[in-house]
């Protein structure tokens, strides 16, 4: 597999020369700087393409290329903004960038209750507890409905939540759950909005009887609608799992699961429409088997993201070691390597370790942690690739 890393473009305090020193070949990253739904012209990718390959490194994915809200949920103005999305690949394809990953979760991306869970050996990592998320459903966001979403022992230890938080503590909340992890990946909300709770609510009022059924139809109408564009120059798109693979908000999720990923390759049915093979976020469904999943999809798989996670009794999840946890790596990488050996690669959701907290990187996007979770994959991959040469597997 190539390895490829996360970059978020000029202003990342990491540099391409520090990726290229660490044994990075391909960049993942987008037009961050382009508003949410307008185009992507050829003139600004070809300028950061050629700032990639001045490095001595390749342009091998975009993450993202935003789905607007409005596509999601059938606004009125969702075909001007699919054809929006149509010229940005088109211009994407004529640069030659043929990876595209891209999400269909309503209003919010990937969800944590804490971004810095301690360890015993002083690094940190990302966290999901169910009750303090409870807790901001219920108690901060007040959505309407919530508490029918929770069993009676979610409940009672909500209310005794109630008496011990601080003030402090429900920052925290709002700023981990729909600021510090949305704020660089979609926009919808950034850390200079004043009311993000009342922003927050407004966005999910866009979806107000929008059901399992209805996303899915919308989320068909898309890729039928630019799938033409695909074919024509070779892009392969790829969706990213649900994180976490279950309803959040009252918000249907709909690539959870094996029936949910065998539906929409099923909807759409051309090989340019796959999967992002993201292991954390799958193997964070205690009803998912990972490396099933993998063998079953290699095929449609044009994106691989090399994770783990651990769930709890219950039912918190962590961040696991990339050599530990139910998404089982080691097996990923022989099935990857057998099956889609030059498919891009990278590591996600580093530790924070080693002097990373003070440079105030994304979260999950730790420049040691994740150097330090490519050191285990690389060694993974060059045992998986002995045992290929030699017939082992």
């Amino acid at each position: 597999m190539e390895k490829t890393w996360r970059w978020f473009g000029k202003r990342d305090n990491i540099t391409l020369a520090m990726l290229r020193q660490i044994g990075v070949e391909g960049i993942v990253t987008a037009l961050h700087d382009v508003p949410n739904g307008e185009v992507w012209t050829y003139d600004a990718v070809m300028d950061l393409k050629r700032l990639i390959e001045g490095a001595g490194l390749r342009w091998s994915v975009v993450e993202s290329l935003p789905v607007c809200e409005a596509v999601k949920y059938a606004g009125a103005d969702r075909d001007a903004l699919i054809g929006n999305y149509i010229l940005s690949l088109e211009n994407l394809g004529k640069a030659g960038v043929k990876t595209v990953c891209y999400n269909f979760m309503p209003v919010i991306d990937w969800v944590r209750t804490d971004l810095q869970h301690p360890w015993a050996d002083g690094s940190s990592s990302l966290y999901f507890d169910r009750t303090r998320f409870a807790y901001f459903d219920c108690r901060i966001l007040r959505r309407e409905g919530a508490e029918k979403d929770y069993d009676a022992d979610m409940l009672a230890a909500v209310d005794a939540l109630d008496k011990t938080i601080t003030d402090t503590e429900k920052k925290s909340l709002i700023e981990n759950i729909i600021v510090k992890t949305q704020g660089f990946v979609n926009g919808n909300i950034t850390e200079n909005d004043r009311d993000p709770v009342s922003i927050f609510r407004a966005l999910l009022a866009q979806y107000a009887g929008i059901g399992r059924d209805a996303l899915r139809e919308n989320m068909k109408y898309f890729l039928s609608a630019v799938m033409p564009v695909c074919e024509r120059y070779g892009i392969n798109l790829c969706v990213h799992p649900d994180d976490p693979p279950f309803p959040l908000f009252g918000l249907p999720r709909i690539v959870t699961c094996d029936e949910d990923i065998d539906w929409f390759l099923h909807a759409v049915d051309n090989p340019h429409n796959g999967l992002t093979f993201c292991a954390g976020s799958l193997s964070a469904g205690i009803h998912n088997d990972v490396p099933q999943l993998a063998r079953k999809y290699a095929s449609r798989t044009h994106f691989v993201h090399l994770r783990s996670t651990n769930v709890l009794p219950n039912g918190d999840f962590i961040e696991a070691s990339h050599l530990e946890g139910r998404a089982h790596l080691v097996d990923l990488v022989r099935i990857f390597e057998k099956e889609r050996p030059d498919v891009p690669m990278r590591v996600d959701h580093g530790r924070l370790m080693l002097g990373d907290k003070p440079e105030e990187y994304n979260a999950g996007y730790s420049f040691h942690g994740r150097m330090f979770a490519l050191a285990q994959v690389e060694g993974i991959m060059a045992v998986v690739r002995d045992e290929l040469q030699n017939n082992l597997i």
